[in-house]
Parts: C-alpha cells; sequence; structure tokens
C-alpha cells in the first residue's frame, strides 16, 4: 500500500470542511500510519476511529483537524494535550505550536507514545503520565487545551490551567455521546462554541467520569 498516496486522498477530503491551512499542512505531513496497530495499519488513512489497546482508539482523523483548528494556534503556543493515546494528535499538534505537554493515563500508551515521537524528531513535546489532577498545573498556564476524551462537564481543573485568552477543546455530554465544545477563557464571563456531536471514550478523573474497578491504568 502506498500510504503516501492514501494520505494525499485523505487531506483533499479534509478541505472539504477545514478551513486552516496549516492545519491541512500538519494532516498531510504527520504519517498516521506510525501510531496505529500493524494490524490495522491498512485502514490508517480511512476517515474513522482506530483502536489502539487498553479500550482506547485514535481519533477519526476530520475530528483531529477539526480540533486542531478550533485551537486557533498561530505557531508561539505552548500546549496542552489531555490523553495522548497513540501520539497521533499530539504530533499535529506540534506542527503547529511552540510546546505541546501531553499526559495519559495508560503507561503502555504512554511510553509507546514518547518513543514514536522521539523516533520521529520531535523535541517540542513532554508526555507524562498523568497525575491525580487533570492536565499538568505545573506548567500552567497555556495558552491551548486538547482533550482527546469525553467528560460530562468541563473540568474546572483545566479551566483552572488556561490562559485568558485561551482556547479549551473538549467533548462534553454522556458517557455515549457528547458534543465538542470550545471554550474561549475571558475575565468575566466563558465564551462556549459547540463544534458538533461526537463520540470520545471516557475522561477518567476528578471533575470527569470516575474510574471503573479493575480498570487498567
Amino acid at each position: 500500500m502506498d500510504f503516501a498516496v492514501e494520505r494525499a486522498k485523505l487531506v483533499a477530503q479534509l478541505r472539504q470542511g477545514i478551513k486552516d491551512e496549516q492545519v491541512i499542512e500538519a494532516m498531510a505531513w504527520v504519517s498516521r500510519e506510525f501510531f496505529v496497530p500493524l494490524e490495522v495499519q491498512y485502514l490508517a488513512y480511512e476517515d474513522r476511529p482506530l483502536p489502539i489497546g487498553f479500550d482506547q482508539t485514535i481519533s477519526q482523523p476530520y475530528i483531529v483537524a477539526l480540533m486542531t483548528e478550533a485551537l486557533e494556534l498561530s505557531g508561539n503556543e505552548r500546549v496542552l494535550e489531555v490523553g495522548t493515546g497513540s501520539g497521533y494528535q499530539t504530533a499535529v499538534l506540534a506542527e503547529l505550536a511552540r510546546s505541546v505537554i501531553t499526559t495519559e493515563r495508560v503507561m503502555a500508551l504512554s511510553e509507546r507514545a514518547k518513543t514514536m515521537l522521539a523516533s520521529l524528531g520531535y523535541t517540542n513535546i513532554e508526555v507524562h503520565l498523568a497525575g491525580e489532577t487533570l492536565g499538568w498545573p505545573k506548567s500552567a498556564p497555556y495558552e491551548a487545551i486538547l482533550v482527546t476524551a469525553g467528560a460530562p462537564c468541563v473540568p474546572p481543573d483545566l479551566l483552572a490551567q488556561l490562559a485568558i485568552g485561551g482556547r479549551l477543546v473538549i467533548p462534553v455530554g454522556s458517557l455515549y455521546e457528547q458534543e465538542l465544545c470550545k471554550v474561549t477563557k475571558q475575565r468575566r464571563k466563558n465564551v462556549t462554541e459547540n463544534l458538533g456531536g461526537c463520540y470520545f471514550v471516557p475522561l477518567i478523573g476528578k471533575g470527569a467520569w470516575e474510574e471503573q474497578p479493575g480498570e487498567l491504568t
């Protein structure tokens, strides 16, 4: 399979909904096949989520592009990503931001993503195992925060880590369906936009969903 050809077809499809040319260029540059298991690598450029183990998924490329576009990155931002997963979204963000700090609660996924991103030459990414508090407060505030799992509401701990004027993109809703929300932090009242329906695995932690007994961490 010629992955370059398949990637070009996907990028052409993404142009129908994504207007930010820098996001399009990042999606054209990052090789999704490196971030999916070998057994589903032939599906790398289908516009669909794929399993990556531990009941987690790599997001649909259109959703990756949509969430990235909503952050309105100019290149100077420090970005927080909550939910590293395979590292694919991380790589896309790293193409567009000054630096990316990303957290993952599943140790095996965190280590796998860290190894892959380093092997691809990224030097502006920090991968951390998630702590008790959502996000990574030590390096706050962030100009942009992207969350790759669904929450019942916008977690206050993440809003606290967002700079004034910063953008937070997060799926909010039930365990079975969510709305993709963009929150712009203001001094008086935050502005929230609805970007459409979506479905993500649950965000686990304080201010989100509780961990289920026996769940892998």
